[in-house]
């Protein structure tokens, strides 16, 4: 469990501390025991490692950095709607956005968020009419690139079994679950 500081530590510790180590996966119990304002998940966890990961083929699509606060970055995530944008989270990325666009509009992007211990939490967002075309394992496996060439741990969450599946594809290992919790 990880938590943004020494005092959320503390309240989540002795708020989950009695509880068993399954059932800190379980919404409706951490509910119960904080004050919770958002929840994500369960979703499984993935990580890859430089020799187990499999670079998607880009074919003749260009893939394209942009600051990670590119309006354009902003557009796709409006128009894929308030929970698959949650879901991907482009807004926290600390990497530049790879994207990829169709007509001149971005309808896939990837980024990833620093964390701590070296690890690059990696977020995919493809447009709703784009999705099915193998556009999140370009853009997702951009980020990849980045995240490994400066010497990060990319960890992959997934929910839907679409994400799963692209993760999977990229060389990714699933190694366990998360519950994310935003208080209230």
């Amino acid at each position: 469990m990880t938590t943004p500081n020494d005092s959320a530590a503390v309240i989540v510790r002795d708020a989950l501390g009695r509880l068993p180590v399954e059932a800190v996966v379980d919404a409706a119990l951490i509910r119960e025991a904080l004050p919770v304002a958002r929840v994500l998940g369960p979703a499984a966890l993935s990580y890859v490692s430089a020799g187990g990961f499999r670079p998607a083929d880009t074919g003749a699509l260009a893939v394209e950095q942009l600051p990670a606060v590119h309006q354009d970055v902003r557009s796709l995530e409006r128009m894929a709607g308030h929970e698959d944008a949650g879901e991907a989270d482009l807004e926290e990325i600390t990497s530049p956005a790879f994207v990829v666009r169709e007509h001149g509009q971005v309808v896939a992007a990837a980024g990833y968020r620093a964390w701590p211990r070296r690890t690059a939490h990696i977020g995919v967002l493809t447009a709703p009419q784009a999705r099915g075309r193998g556009l999140a394992q370009v853009t997702g496996s951009a980020a990849v690139t980045h995240a490994l060439a400066v010497g990060l741990l990319p960890q992959w969450r997934a929910r839907p079994p679409a994400s799963r599946r692209v993760a999977a594809v990229l060389g990714f290992e699933e190694l366990g679950s998360q519950l994310s919790v935003e208080f209230a």
